[in-house]
């Protein structure tokens, strides 16, 4: 069964309301007038969002966008105060946590409120109101305040160190397929890919984490084909692996590939632009494709590592220039 992939959600959440402070007074035979001894009530509680491994969706959150902390317990006499809500944390669903990755911004004010990036990282997004003063502290016992309200939007950007590129059916799919844990659907028509899919490459020093990014086409960065909605998974790598059909299967030219992805890339970022590419000239094993690489190193002077991700050749030199570049 696949998963949705959702990265983006709006959620309504309000801390708990503070509980009422107590009117109380106390009297026995000995006292000559009666002594005020209300308690305070509990303070409501807070609403946290906590980011958590293992997952890599925001799907929960488009069926449950309301969030609502406990109120705080009401005082009492005696001085006793009211009990102190639990505080309430974002399931989804059931386990308390959200995707590494995910941003939260205040949509009232357009406030980046946090980039939770680390595993257990967690944030306050809305407090509980404080609870009510008892009569003991003041002379009139006072309400609790209302908790933090507040309008969010969650965004999710994948947290990987490699991003694969290229335009659609170039074989990224197959690639990551071939080089780490990942399984994504591979078919023989445009677009198979519909999600960024996450994988880890295995390495004797060290083990990386890879996505793989939808198609991209010439005007991607202004919303043709899949649009500009994936470019912002590949904000956080570090390297970009850009992959290139140099047998030309699809009837383009390699090069006019390699150049329109690159002007994409410019187009949505400088930043993205700028990361350090390794060229992948895959379908090595197609006909045409060696002369196809032979005029391409013409016009491209960088290093370009030819591969077949079907037949699984060339990968190894591949990914050791990816772990240098990392």
């Amino acid at each position: 069964m696949s998963v949705v992939f959702v990265d983006r959600a709006k959620v309504l959440v309000k801390g708990g309301a503070g509980g009422r402070g107590c009117n109380s007074l106390y009297r026995d035979k000995y006292m000559r007038g009666a002594k005020p001894d209300g308690g305070d009530g509990g303070r409501g509680a807070d609403i946290i969002i906590r980011a958590a491994s293992k997952l890599y969706t925001l799907l929960d959150f488009h069926y449950n966008r309301h969030f609502y902390g406990a109120h705080g317990g009401h005082g009492s006499g005696n001085t006793k105060k009211g009990k102190v809500a639990q505080d309430i944390i974002i399931r989804v669903p059931i386990i308390i946590r959200v995707p590494l990755g995910t941003t939260i911004t205040d949509l009232k004010s357009n406030c980046l409120l946090r980039d939770l990036k680390e595993d257990g990282e967690e944030f306050i997004v809305a407090r509980g109101g404080r609870g009510g003063r008892g009569n003991r502290n003041n002379s009139v016992a006072t309400s609790g305040e209302p908790g933090e309200e507040k309008e969010l939007e969650l965004n999710l950007k994948l947290i990987a160190e490699v991003g694969v590129v290229g335009f659609p059916n170039v074989g990224k799919s197959t690639l990551i397929s071939s080089v780490s844990n990942a399984r994504p659907k591979i078919a023989a028509y445009p677009f198979t890919t519909q999600f960024p899919i996450l994988g880890v490459v295995k390495q004797e020093e060290k083990n990386f984490v890879i996505a793989d990014i939808p198609g991209l086409i010439k005007g991607s960065s202004s919303g043709k084909g899949l649009g500009d909605r994936f470019l912002r998974h590949i904000e956080r790598t570090k390297v970009l692996i850009h992959v290139i059909d140099m047998a030309g299967f699809e009837g383009r030219d390699p090069l006019e590939d390699y150049k329109n992805i690159n002007k994409e890339l410019k187009n949505y970022s400088r930043e993205v632009a700028r990361k350090p590419q390794v060229i992948a000239a895959n379908k090595m094993d197609l006909e045409g494709a060696e002369e196809n690489l032979k005029n391409f190193k013409k016009k491209v002077k960088k290093t370009i590592y030819p591969i077949s991700a079907l037949e699984k050749e060339g990968l190894e030199e591949l990914i050791d220039a990816v772990a240098k570049k990392l």
